[in-house]
């Protein structure tokens, strides 16, 4: 066990803390993160045409995961509020599959990662496509949530390489 990372979020009387982040330097720090949407062929056809009665989902989406990333702070109880530099939300509709690829995107330049505010933007796009198609397709899935890619701070880069290609918006 003596090779077992500590976990930062706990003191040593096992309480939780928030990391203690003042003396770390300010570097340029980016997170990628992806998900899935799957839908059933009704639900696909409307995001596909843009025919949703609620309006533009991948609009709306995209506005709600950028929204999210800005606020993960107020819920993740231990996250830090960032002043995040980015936030790119983009989609691919994948016809075989139907579904909808998330890929989310978010920098800033500061003394902490945001790999919750990458997560969190594609979790929040990702709940928004639920919500604005759940009145045709109630059996909508929502998976594959996953950090794809990672730079800046101590810890340096981290890509994972055990994930099949995600389709990205360039």
């Amino acid at each position: 066990m003596a090779n077992t990372p500590r976990l930062n979020h706990f003191d040593d009387s096992g309480q939780a803390i928030m990391v203690d982040v003042g003396g770390k330097d300010q570097t340029v720090r980016v997170a990628r993160a992806a998900g899935r949407v799957r839908l059933g062929a009704a639900a696909f056809a409307k995001v596909r045409e843009g025919s949703i009665a609620k309006g533009d989902v991948l609009g709306v989406a995209r506005i709600a995961g950028i929204m999210a990333a800005k606020k993960v702070d107020q819920l993740i109880p231990l996250a830090h509020p960032l002043a995040i530099n980015r936030a790119d939300i983009g989609f691919t509709l994948c016809e075989a599959e139907q579904t909808v690829e998330i890929v989310a995107t978010v920098g800033v330049t500061g003394q902490t990662g945001v790999e919750m505010e990458a997560l969190t933007a594609v979790t929040v796009a990702a709940l928004t496509v639920y919500d604005m198609c759940k009145a045709v397709d109630k059996a909508i899935v929502i998976d594959g949530i996953r950090l794809l890619e990672k730079s800046g701070g101590k810890s340096g880069h981290y890509r994972r390489h055990d994930d099949q290609p995600v389709a990205e918006r360039s």
